[in-house]
């Protein structure tokens, strides 16, 4: 009997914070997750983080310091929008919110790519990015040659 392998796909995404309660107020606020679980006893706090009951990100406080793009591990977490018209709604909430942006507005993902996004950090400095597949035509490109991507 042959086993059959499906394809895998990413379930969620765990990132450690630095003060969870700072990390929660950011992926609510900012990006509209909601909190489908919490641990709270101290030394062992966490959060499962997800839209419509779907688990999508869990917040662990156990970083003793930011994010540190040149060690191994995550480099960014990348969300995707339905439309370029969501993800300027996205931008212009985080500004709002005082995020720090790593490109000035929508940029494109390469040049000449249709697709493209926003790319900023979380409250501990990881990268992230909201994009979709299309809409970014005639978007800059910050970084010629390279994914935008890659080396914010």
């Amino acid at each position: 009997m042959t086993t059959v392998i499906s394809k895998l796909r990413t379930g969620h995404v765990g990132l450690n914070v630095t003060d969870l309660d700072r990390s929660l107020a950011f992926y609510r606020d900012a990006l509209g997750f909601q909190v489908l679980g919490e641990g709270k006893e101290e030394g062992r706090r966490f959060a499962f983080l997800g839209q419509d009951g779907e688990l999508l990100l869990t917040l662990w406080q156990q970083a003793d310091g930011a994010f540190a793009p040149a060690s191994a591990g995550l480099h960014h977490l990348a969300l995707s929008a339905g439309a370029i018209e969501e993800v300027r709604a996205y931008e212009e909430r985080l500004r709002s919110l005082g995020v720090e942006f790593a490109y000035e507005g929508v940029v494109a993902h390469g040049e000449g790519a249709a697709s493209g996004g926003i790319f900023f950090h979380d409250p501990d400095g990881t990268r992230l990015e909201i994009s979709v597949p299309t809409g970014a035509e005639g978007a800059s490109a910050p970084t010629a040659g390279a994914p935008t991507c890659g080396f914010f």
